[in-house]
């Protein structure tokens, strides 16, 4: 499949046209509007500095339906612990930067670069990104973001500096989505970390099917707050 080159109009080819390893486009920008319609179609931007902006849908997609998250029972002793005091978009600026800053200290490399950084914090300004953290003795310990349309939550990252923080939010966004009756989490990529908390590989032309039934429903924008968790 070829690979398309974005003009200025704020539009994207069929996802189904991406290549086998889910490359889908080149160019364009990270406006709000651009990104929001990215990923109302199943296309999200993944690229490292110095390369060119790319846009990515792939086959298969990795998914997780809230009702399928699985707890370890280590998980589960941590949790109980209540070890860690967890909020929800309280820091995402310290969240999505040292999503970016673990890669870098672990000599892995980072696709979070600094024009990805800013595009997702005037996201969460405008009410469609968010972000969980782990907080331990007053000190981010973990967290994860990621953007919100429909009942459908895009998970970008998540990172730990203390073993479980990040697994503990996404347990806790998950719980979270549940209350709100979220249709699905989605991962992008596949990981074996991800599969382990019960994510799953679903086909393209499925997950876009069911994405576009999720975004049927009203986005909830603004800040997020676990008090409205609902009770019983």
């Amino acid at each position: 499949m070829p690979v398309f080159q974005l003009s200025d109009n704020i539009e994207f080819p069929p996802p189904n046209l991406a290549s086998k390893a889910g490359l889908l486009a080149v160019g364009g920008d990270l406006s709000q509007e651009r990104l929001l319609l990215a990923y109302s179609m199943g296309i999200f931007p993944w690229y490292s500095d110095g390369e060119p902006l790319l846009w990515w849908s792939p086959d298969p997609r990795l998914v997780l339906y809230p009702e399928e998250i699985r707890i370890s029972k280590t998980l589960k002793k941590i949790i109980k612990k209540d070890k860690f005091h967890l909020t929800i978009d309280t820091a995402f600026d310290q969240v999505i930067n040292a999503c970016a800053q673990i890669r870098i200290e672990k000599n892995e490399g980072t696709w979070i670069v600094q024009e990805m950084i800013d595009a997702y914090c005037r996201l969460h300004a405008a009410g469609f990104a968010h972000s969980v953290e782990a907080w331990y003795q007053g000190e981010l310990a973990g967290g994860i973001y990621g953007v919100s349309l429909g009942k459908c939550f895009f998970g970008e990252s998540m990172f730990s500096r203390i073993s479980n923080a990040s697994n503990i939010t996404l347990v806790k966004l998950v719980e979270y989505l549940k209350t709100l009756s979220f249709d699905m989490l989605d991962c992008q990529i596949t990981t074996a970390h991800l599969i382990r908390l019960g994510a799953r590989e679903i086909q393209r032309d499925v997950f876009l099917k069911q994405l576009k039934k999720s975004l049927e429903a009203p986005t909830k924008r603004g800040v997020w707050k676990f008090n409205e968790l609902k009770k019983g």
